[in-house]
């Protein structure tokens, strides 16, 4: 039985565009790599090259690296293909050239897959659909992968699969457990970020959170480690978790990122600093078989991890970077279609976006419905958009409908107020009345339903309902010019004129991600 190459021409924009079974897959090809070039054999490693010099790879580093960008250099030439970088100090891109421009112009040239990092978050998920969009204008007979080095402080996936590598081969290639103390600046760092769905390699997860208030994981980040059944602490730096006892037996460092905080942060460096910088004096609360970790480079000024611990059992970091380069030889393999084809897991699930969250509701009796009265006189022709925001406060449903109003246009005569629910009695709702209004059309629908998602429109006719309709809360708001990422540092922001649409994944009950950046919003907070 003949099977396709699931990785050929993939994107890696995010941790999970791989799915537990392709990580693992593509840690046991690193692994069996990594075995056979410590023994020193020459021909079977041929067998992991592309050796295809028409194939181009392009490194495009909009932001400065050396590990990343060296490792994947060192990688591509492993696999003797056609290598390139972009200078991006003469590039166009600094003549406000947008990314699509850029890259379109680099696939035309016969180059297939892009690791590229950038300030901006989302750029690689955005050029996987201008790409493929290109190839197919033009005829390429293949579309380009992208694979995220790095942008902003979204994610590294990349950094993650080398960092899971080195923890499973750490661990003896056991995954049943991992607890691990991430240490520094959490709020900044994408390696750290890229954990929050990229341990989930391991069935049980403790992880403990060692940052100043001002370095914190994020919020969102926490939520969703929270889903993915991780057990969490969190402590305001390495002095208070050392004093706790019972430390991890894995800990990740991160530099301080205090130059993005502004002036305020800058005073208190000292300080902040102190809080994530491993001393002499922890020596003894730390358990013999602990291992560090930290992604590099380290400042030469303030390191979190002191030259004093290099030539001790604790330091793993060096050989976590080395890792690096086996691990990217893998990606690139499984990405160029040289390995992959004995892969037999699952990929990762897809969303379901599936139209069904617009139901007309079947009307009672000979066909004709309830009369709506604004006031005392009933409405004989009109739509009434019904049970808005329902459950809520009162003074968020009043804020919130100027906004439904100003989205769909629904100037004119009538009016619009909150209520209580007739059947429910100290339970709210929004109404909005307007006579002589014809009946939505199916795009504003479905705007109504993104903005107010569990809503009933009813069609006024001859002072009856004669047509209604309840609006389910949609998989993802899309399409729509009223919509946007408030992130400035996405790829879709508007400041940065890259024309990407707003686009917005539903993750769970009112919550929506950005396609790009994956910043969390309720559906309320998206709209301009």
């Amino acid at each position: 039985m003949a099977y396709n190459n699931c990785f050929r021409g993939r994107t890696l924009a995010v941790i999970n565009d791989f799915s537990l079974d392709e990580r693992l897959f593509l840690f046991e090809k690193a692994r069996e790599l990594k075995r056979l070039l410590t023994t020193g054999e020459t021909a079977l490693p041929d067998s992991f090259r592309l050796s295809d010099r028409d194939l181009g790879v392009y490194e495009v580093f909009l932001e400065d690296s050396t590990r990343t960008k060296e490792s994947f250099r060192n990688a591509a030439e492993f696999h003797r293909v056609k290598l390139s970088e972009l200078d991006t100090g003469h590039s166009s891109i600094n003549k406000k050239e947008s990314y699509a421009d850029t890259f379109n112009n680099l696939i035309g040239y016969d180059n297939s897959i892009f690791i590229v990092r950038s300030k901006l978050e989302g750029v690689c998920r955005w050029l996987e659909s201008a790409g493929s969009e290109y190839a197919k204008r033009n005829g390429l007979q293949r579309a380009p992968s992208f694979i995220n080095a790095g942008d902003g402080k979204h994610e590294h996936p990349t950094q993650e699969l080398l960092d899971e590598f080195t923890f499973l081969e750490d661990n003896g290639w056991n995954r049943t457990k991992l607890h691990i103390a991430l240490v520094g600046d959490l709020f900044h760092g994408r390696t750290v970020h890229s954990k929050v769905d990229g341990l989930t390699v391991f069935e049980h997860v403790s992880v403990d959170l060692v940052a100043p208030r001002e370095l914190a994981m994020p919020a969102d980040c926490i939520s969703r480690m929270k889903e993915n059944g991780f057990t969490l602490r969190e402590f305001d730096s390495i002095d208070s978790y050392v004093s706790g006892g019972d430390v991890a037996a894995k800990w990740y460092f991160t530099r301080p990122q205090l130059e993005r905080m502004g002036e305020d942060i800058l005073k208190r460096q000292d300080e902040l600093r102190a809080c994530i910088t491993f001393k002499r004096k922890y020596l003894s609360a730390v358990p013999e078989g602990t291992f560090f970790y930290h992604p590099l480079p380290r400042h030469k000024e303030h390191p979190t991890i002191p030259a004093f611990l290099d030539s001790t059992p604790l330091n793993h970091w060096e050989r976590q970077s080395a890792n690096g380069r086996i691990v990217r030889i893998i990606l690139l393999g499984l990405i160029g279609g040289s390995l992959g084809d004995t892969f037999r897991g699952s990929p990762p699930e897809q969303p379901d976006f599936s139209d069904d969250f617009i139901e007309e509701i079947e009307l009672s009796g000979n066909g004709s419905g309830k009369e709506y009265a604004e006031g005392v006189k009933p409405i004989s022709k009109g739509i009434v958009i019904d049970h808005i925001l329902r459950g809520e406060q009162e003074k968020e449903i009043r804020d919130h409908l100027p906004q439904i109003i100003k989205v769909l246009k629904l100037y004119g005569k009538g009016g619009e107020w909150v209520s209580d629910s007739r059947d429910n009695p100290g339970i709210h709702k929004g109404i909005i009345f307007r006579p002589g209004h014809p009946p939505l059309d199916e795009r504003d629908i479905k705007k109504l339903a993104a903005i107010a998602p569990g809503c009933t429109i009813n069609v006024i006719d001859q002072k009856r309902v004669v047509k209604k309709v309840r609006l389910k809360i949609p998989p993802r708001i899309y399409g729509f010019n009223e919509i946007s990422c408030k992130n400035k540092n996405c790829i879709s922001h508007p400041d940065h004129f890259e024309g990407v649409p707003a686009e917005f994944y539903r993750i769970r009950g009112d919550r929506f991600i950005c396609k790009y950046c994956e910043t969390m919003y309720c559906f309320k907070e998206i709209w301009t």
